[in-house]
């Protein structure tokens, strides 16, 4: 390796590594300071759980409409477009978070800055993937997901020291920021060989059968001529069965990582209230002690992964603790809060496959459609809190609240591990190949 193309790759580690550090921030900011600003907004206390609920959700139907905007143009366009495009988005909506005035503009700007967060990490994964060698890239995701996982922690003490406005001002100026560093980092090469194959007949399609008749002499005068490599095309994930399942399960196996993080970790206060608790947490204190176990987590399982040489066995350990752990969490019954603080942290901890699983997404598919499922698949995952919050809001009438979370995390839990089962291992694939 150069020295020209390793500062090419710690350019693009550090980049990626700072941009989900600031995504992080703002995506978990409002569960830090959701409570504040609403208290400061006018909302009564009596709905405050619904209006936090209500306004998360909306950001989470931004990322899911994010995560297919985004990672379909940096199939179509290039990585580069989404990162810059996308954090110039959340990072203005940001800055405008800090001069709302009613519940109105709340739900409008975390749409908006939703939308834009939804195509940070995938970008960047891909990217990472894309410029590092099949051996060490899962080193690469690694430092990009335990630095970015950090932001949840400084968000946490910045939105508890310095008021919800000025978080926000703080979160859109890091983004802002950042684009100064973006000048620097390169496309993937991997990205511009594939664009070159999208605008030029790829023949060695002829001998798996793959012709159109919408190429001259294609189907009709055997040509050897066939279809060129579709970029982006987001419908070709549902166009071949095993290429659907292989994207659904990618999905559904990293969703316990937001049953923690969106239910239990969220409502603590709530809980800490029915597991009768003398001392109640915060929210913003929950989820700093949590993201720190998550960012250690995740250099964990990534250095694990490396070693064991396996994705799956790593999601699978850490699947079965999690679960473990939030049963414990669910029946802490008058737990002290330093107690429960500590469980946090584990929770975290053990909630860290989160890189491994989006590093899988992402070696699981060919170069035109990698940054669709990478930039797809963890905004998917996050919106599935919408979700899963119905679902516990269903149950709570007849079920109570621990068991309504028992129930949901039972669910979710179960078929996490079904779905890694069926899975592809991708430790060490060759990433240099289109989806056809």
């Amino acid at each position: 390796m150069t020295e020209t193309s390793s500062k090419k790759i710690y350019l693009t580690v550090m980049v990626a590594a700072l941009g989900y550090f600031v995504d992080i921030y703002d995506l978990l900011l409002f569960l830090v300071i959701g409570k504040q600003s609403l208290l400061d907004l006018g909302v009564q206390e009596a709905n405050l759980n619904n209006t936090k609920i209500d306004i998360l959700n909306i950001q989470m139907i931004g990322l899911l409409i994010g995560g297919l905007f985004w990672g379909i143009l940096a199939d179509k366009k290039g990585r580069l477009s989404v990162l810059f495009g996308s954090i110039i988005m959340y990072s203005l909506a940001n800055l405008a978070n800090g001069f709302i005035t009613t519940v109105d503009q709340y739900m409008i700007l975390r749409f908006i800055a939703g939308v834009g967060l939804a195509g940070e990490l995938g970008a960047g994964i891909t990217l990472v993937n894309e410029v590092m060698t099949k051996e060490q890239r899962g080193y690469g995701v690694t430092i990009v997901a335990s630095v970015g996982l950090l932001g949840a922690v400084v968000a946490s003490l910045v939105g508890e020291q310095l008021g919800w406005r000025t978080a926000f001002w703080v979160g859109g100026g890091m983004g802002l920021a950042l684009l100064l560093l973006r000048v620097g980092v390169s496309e993937s090469g991997l990205f511009d060989k594939a664009k070159k194959q999208a605008t030029t007949p790829n023949p060695s399609l002829k001998s798996r059968g793959v012709l159109s008749p919408s190429f001259e002499g294609g189907a009709r005068g055997g040509s050897d001529i066939a279809p060129k490599v579709q970029m982006g095309n987001f419908f070709m994930l549902f166009s071949n069965m095993q290429r659907f399942k292989t994207y659904f399960f990618c999905i559904v196996g990293t969703i316990p990582v937001w049953f923690v993080i969106g239910l239990l970790i969220h409502l603590c206060e709530s809980f800490g209230k029915t597991l009768n608790m003398k001392e109640l947490p915060t929210s913003g204190r929950a989820i700093m002690f949590c993201y720190l176990g998550l960012s250690i987590g995740d250099m964990i399982s990534g250095v694990l992964s490396q070693q064991m040489k396996s994705r799956k066995a790593v999601q699978y350990i850490f699947i079965i603790i999690s679960a473990l752990l939030s049963g414990i969490y669910l029946f802490a019954n008058d737990i002290s809060l330093t107690n429960f603080y500590i469980l946090c942290f584990f929770l975290g901890l053990f909630s860290g496959y989160w890189v491994i699983s989006v590093t899988s997404a992402s070696e699981q598919f060919g170069t035109n459609l990698r940054a669709t499922v990478t930039t797809s698949v963890p905004n998917f995952v996050r919106g599935s809190l919408f979700f899963m919050t119905m679902f516990y809001k269903s149950l709570l009438t007849n079920f109570g609240q621990i068991n309504s979370a028992l129930i949901v995390g039972g669910v979710v839990f179960v078929v996490a591990l079904f779905s890694v089962s069926q899975l592809k291992e991708t430790y060490g694939k060759d990433l240099n190949f289109n989806e056809e």
